[in-house]
């Protein structure tokens, strides 16, 4: 009997002994650990924050990212009173930029003011923006204010190109440029008309003597487009800063063909012209004339073609001949206008007729130029062919001005 009750108590403190231990084991597998933050675990939460930040800054930082601002102003003065004002302001917060901003002023005159004002604000991605205003004056009393203001918040692939060109001479003009590009002028009240030449050959200090010593002061001067050989001697940037600083215009001539048919024809001529021009740097809204003698075929088609093309591009058309009743150029053109009345209005006629011979500027004839009856005329070359200084002589009729370099 005493042995079992041993047994028992044996039993019962094993037993115990189990239940302390499985207590103790369950309840510390049951009591959360504190855990500290590894390094690994700090970088993933910082990670986490630093992405939040580049979304909040993607403007912010792309502001070091592929911004290329290009300025460039030059302004070259010879002349009493001339005042120039220009300002170029950007800001650029965005992504993969490039702008370029050019101005250029030349002014050779007296009391000149020219103010140029560019402004760019741009908060954006892949933004292009070309501005560029070109100033050339060479006159008396102007006053020019151009104005170009792009505000651009864009994202992907914007491309602005604004232009403003002010090529003033002689005559009192003043130009305002307005907001993106738009080109107004506001001019004063054009002559009726004025004296001038036009020549095959380069114009020099010498040629230029020659004419003011033999035949008077001209106030515009024709020249040719390109070299044609036997024909002309293309006009040169010596000639156009000597006629400038001269006060004189410049008509420019396109004389690089002698069979005026086909309406292909016509269309490559004027883009040849075109290239030619613009290699050359002659300033938009300038009109190119294609020059027809009066031993060339001429068709309403080519000159068709010819108008379509130029009045199409920056440059305006302008077509020289003889423009009788009885010559074959003035019957083409008519033809031309009745498929297509926008030539008549859009066109400048240079007329070569009627012929009165060579003259002074004081002794020139009366403006009496032979056109078709509502044509955009130009002017009339009323003498050909003077030996001494090489020149034809010409009355111009204030409406091209407008229009000449």
């Amino acid at each position: 009997m005493k042995n079992r009750s041993n047994v028992s108590f044996i039993v019962l403190g094993v037993v115990s002994l189990l239940f302390l231990f499985s207590l103790t084991f369950f309840s510390q597998s049951n009591t959360p650990v504190p855990v500290t933050a590894s390094s690994d675990d700090s970088q993933v939460e910082h990670t986490d924050l630093v992405e939040d930040e580049s979304s909040n800054y993607s403007n912010g930082d792309n502001e070091s990212k592929e911004s290329n601002v290009t300025n460039h102003v030059d302004n070259s003065i010879n002349a009493n009173d001339g005042e120039v004002d220009n300002s170029l302001e950007n800001h650029i917060n965005s992504s993969s930029s490039n702008v370029e901003n050019n101005v250029t002023n030349e002014i050779i005159s007296t009391q000149s003011s020219v103010n140029n004002t560019i402004q760019n604000h741009i908060d954006a991605e892949s933004a292009d923006v070309d501005n560029a205003i070109d100033n050339n004056i060479h006159s008396n009393s102007n006053d020019i204010t151009n104005s170009i203001g792009n505000d651009i918040n864009v994202s992907v692939d914007v491309n602005v190109t604004n232009q403003i060109n002010n090529h003033i001479t002689n005559t009192t003009k003043d130009g305002d440029g307005s907001e993106n590009g738009e080109n107004g002028n506001g001019n004063e009240e054009s002559p009726e008309t004025v004296w001038g030449v036009d020549s095959a050959s380069i114009t020099t200090e010498d040629m230029l003597a020659c004419v003011r010593n033999n035949f008077g002061d001209p106030e515009v001067w024709g020249r040719y487009l390109g070299t044609n050989e036997g024909a002309s001697y293309g006009l040169t940037t010596e000639e156009v800063d000597l006629l400038h600083s001269e006060n004189i215009q410049i008509l420019v001539i396109y004389n690089h063909f002698n069979d005026g048919t086909v309406f292909e024809h016509g269309q490559d001529h004027a883009n040849a012209a075109l290239e030619m021009a613009r290699d050359f740097g002659i300033p938009e809204g300038v009109a190119l004339f294609a020059n027809v003698e009066p031993i060339y075929p001429i068709d309403s088609e080519f000159i068709q073609g010819w108008h379509d093309i130029v009045s199409e591009s920056e440059y305006s058309s302008g077509i020289y001949g003889i423009f009788d009743p009885s010559e074959e150029l003035y019957v083409a053109f008519e033809a031309a206008i009745d498929s297509d009345p926008s030539i008549l209005d859009e066109m400048y006629v240079w007329t070569a007729a009627p012929n009165e011979g060579i003259t002074t500027e004081e002794n020139a004839p009366a403006y009496n130029p032979s056109y078709p009856d509502g044509a955009l005329i130009g002017g009339w070359q009323y003498g050909l062919d003077d030996e001494a200084c090489n020149i034809d002589t010409n009355i111009f009729d204030g409406n091209v001005l407008d229009v000449l370099w």
